[in-house]
């Protein structure tokens, strides 16, 4: 992959075009060894100074305008910057807090300014203590080079001394990306939200005009990847596959859901639990006095809740049934289980619920273990894309947001098989209709109908499998 697109991450863009907006909107898009269960990676580091973009951006370093670096690209900060492209929307993330749909929600909120707003900055800026920001720190610069990088104070000069290594960097504080636990607790942050002050989309929030938000690790990553995994790449801090990323990345969301929902602070609102945490498409839908209205509810066999409650968004978990089925079968009962068991304690109380997200989140830390150190062969992820599309998943796509993550991981997927030498990069191209076909069928989520959705779905799966 580039620091601009990879063809396999070009190709997967013409199908996101459309869905970016509905998945993200305004809502910038922002070594291999796995953590012990229950221990998350560190999210944010709190005492180091960041020092700001301009720290980084001389020409001897991240500030070319060409890719023409002997060892690394040099022109990161002109990918970072891409006024039009995804890989620019870090940059942007400050600026649409002034623009029009910023400020309606702002105004809709109470709030005099998005741009000074703490509940608005903890995401869009690098929202980094006064008493941490280096003299050349501008909040302005959205989410920085340290946003996800890590405070540069201790490490910016030895990352690119000669003789220096990824790991003892990594020591003097650069946060380590390259393991895919601590980049999914890094990215859940703010694609997903943290317990922080300014780094929670609730419900309210959303009530004002903020999009849903919505999380997949690997795509996410390479419409943000401004770096070549060539082979000094790899030499200096290793490989991880889509498709073991991918992977991570569900386990990591589901954990964090579970663990915000628990949260007393954040699980209830008012007489009400956070709505933030449910399937907004299972609520938001077309209401009727007509006699002859029929409701455009699907019954989901993976969710025994009474008809009519709202029902906690299961995206993440119908996906990873289908990884643990493929890469993980010792843990997949136990998750259906537990997913299962969760779903209906939430009709019980909320100590009842709180118990089993725990059991839930239990068993979805220790899938993350296992994918983080599961290298996922060919084998094992045409399996997987089987059972993205298999009808015991297809049964739970009834809500907009399971099929957007069935959609997503089919195409990361496919990629991780073109990248990983699997599937040549022109039979994947052949194929690319019937990918984009799925994408289209969830471009519209108040348009969605779940029995043509399968059918797209299935219709590209059957495709990829040709390439078996």
């Amino acid at each position: 992959m580039s620091g601009g697109l990879s063809a396999g991450a070009s190709a997967r863009l013409i199908g996101m075009l459309g869905l970016a907006t509905a998945v993200a909107g305004f809502f910038a898009l922002l070594l291999l060894a796995p953590l012990s269960p229950g221990r998350s990676a560190p999210s944010r580091d709190t005492a180091t100074i960041h020092l700001g973009v301009a720290s980084c951006s001389g020409s001897t370093c991240h500030g070319r305008s060409e890719a023409d670096g002997r060892i690394v690209r040099q022109d990161e900060l002109m990918r970072w910057q891409e006024p039009s492209s995804p890989s620019g929307a870090h940059s942007r993330a400050f600026r649409v807090l002034s623009e029009p749909r910023g400020r309606a929600i702002a105004q809709r909120l109470g709030l005099k300014s998005a741009a000074s707003a703490p509940m608005c900055l903890g995401c869009h800026a690098d929202p980094v203590a006064p008493s941490l920001r280096g003299p050349r720190f501008q909040i302005g610069d959205g989410v920085g080079c340290e946003s996800c990088h890590g405070g540069a104070k201790n490490w910016i000069s030895s990352h690119y001394a000669v003789g220096a290594t990824h790991q003892g960097n990594i020591a003097a504080g650069l946060y380590p990306l390259t393991n895919p636990r601590a980049r999914a607790e890094k990215c859940l942050d703010c694609h997903f939200g943290s317990d922080r002050p300014g780094q929670f989309v609730s419900h309210r929030i959303m009530a004002a005009g903020h999009p849903r938000v919505s999380f997949e690790l690997d795509l996410f990553s390479t419409l943000q990847q401004h770096h070549d995994e060539d082979a000094d790449y790899v030499r200096r801090k290793g490989r991880i596959g889509n498709v073991r990323m991918w992977a991570v990345g569900q386990a990591a969301a589901l954990e964090r859901a579970l663990s915000l929902y628990a949260d007393a602070r954040l699980g209830q609102d008012g007489l009400f639990p956070e709505f933030y945490f449910f399937d907004c498409h299972s609520c938001h839908r077309r209401i009727s006095d007509e006699a002859d209205y029929r409701t455009t509810a699907l019954a989901n066999p993976g969710r025994p809740i009474p008809s009519g409650m709202p029902p906690f968004n299961d995206e993440n978990m119908i996906m990873l049934s289908a990884a643990a089925r493929a890469a993980a079968p010792a843990l997949a009962d136990r998750l259906e289980a537990d997913s299962r068991a969760f779903h209906a304690a939430l009709a019980t109380d909320r100590p009842t619920a709180i118990r089993a997200a725990q059991r839930l989140r239990t068993t979805a830390n220790a899938l993350a273990d296992s994918f983080a150190a599961n290298e996922f062969g060919r084998a094992q992820t045409f399996a997987i894309i089987d059972a993205v599309a298999s009808t015991a998943s297809a049964q739970r796509y009834t809500d907009y947001e399971g099929a957007v993550q069935a959609v997503m991981a089919t195409d990361t997927l496919l990629n991780g098989l073109v990248n990983a030498g699997q599937v040549a990069p022109a039979s994947a191209a052949a194929i690319r209709g019937d990918i984009n076909r799925a994408y289209a069928a969830v471009r519209d989520p108040n348009a969605f109908r779940p029995l043509e959705f399968r059918a797209a779905l299935s219709s590209a799966s059957s495709a990829i499998g040709r390439l078996r």
